[in-house]
């Protein structure tokens, strides 16, 4: 093997090793995904002289409605999804309009990484609950579905009980800790989307609509940035094959190198031998 050759292997054997040192170094300024809300549990562990805390979340509870085509759901139809959540009622004539405006301009907006074919975000899906669910019926949640075109693929309207519904906001969403001057535990009317992980945990609140009821451009375009973040999150009970094997992954990389080195160089004096 000549320089040049040798030069692009150990080029290339140095590059992924230089990207995961840097990579590690700077772990937690990359990228800032979402942080968790609503702590259920903290559990303290020691190993080896030292404490530790681990954190397990809130996670948003199973229901049972129904949605703008008849359809019992629940969050066992959801499993592996990013969900966007919101609170409304079709009889609403102040936020609720632009509120949907802005969730199907977002819906629209966000699409999968193919470059052709069916380009929905199929790892997303979008909720609106009912919080009038006695009048909205399913024929009225399906004419504020059609007047706003929206796709029940991706974007269900719900209605059902509405304890269960009020629950759901004010107990696990904690819509009334978040916006306490706008709702109460009376009537849950407040502009924010929810995001909520592929685990149901909350991960943010997010206002859509500025008090002039114009969109919230910056803190939509946070959520948009959010989604996507969580949709490449890796499940936390699924651990790589490489998990705790880096560093020894980076000796194996330099031994197998150096063990290259040394085999050309011996090659190319065995060669010089021969040719005197």
């Amino acid at each position: 093997m000549n320089r040049k050759a040798l030069f692009g292997l150990t080029l290339a054997l140095l590059v992924p090793i230089a990207a995961y040192l840097v990579m590690k170094g700077k772990s937690g300024e990359v990228t800032a995904m979402p942080p968790y809300y609503f702590p259920d549990t903290v559990i303290q562990k020691t190993k080896d002289g030292k404490d530790y805390f681990d954190t397990t979340w809130q996670t948003i509870p199973d229901f049972s409605l129904t949605n703008q085509l008849g359809q019992n759901v629940s969050w066992k139809d959801l499993e592996g999804k990013v969900v966007v959540a919101n609170f409304f009622f079709t009889h609403c004539p102040t936020i609720c309009p632009p509120m949907t405006v802005n969730m199907k301009r977002m819906r629209d907006a966000i699409k999968s990484a193919s470059k052709v074919g069916n380009r929905e975000a199929k790892f997303l899906h979008f909720l609106s609950f009912s919080i009038d669910p006695e009048r909205d019926s399913v024929a009225k949640l399906k004419a504020w579905a059609d007047r706003f075109q929206i796709n029940p693929q991706n974007w269900w309207l719900l209605t059902g009980d509405q304890k269960s519904i009020y629950n759901l906001a004010i107990d696990h969403f904690k819509l009334t800790t978040i916006d306490g001057e706008n709702i109460d535990s009376h009537f849950v009317h407040t502009d924010f989307f929810v995001l909520l992980d592929k685990e149901r945990h909350v991960r943010g609140f997010y206002h859509s609509l500025k008090e002039d009821m114009t969109p919230d451009t910056a803190s939509l375009s946070r959520l948009a940035r959010d989604v996507i973040y969580l949709s490449l999150e890796k499940d936390p009970n699924k651990k790589s094959v490489f998990a705790g094997k880096l560093e020894l992954l980076l000796v194996v990389f330099v031994l197998l190198l150096g063990g290259m080195a040394v085999f050309f160089t011996y090659l190319k004096k065995e060669k010089k031998k021969a040719w005197a």
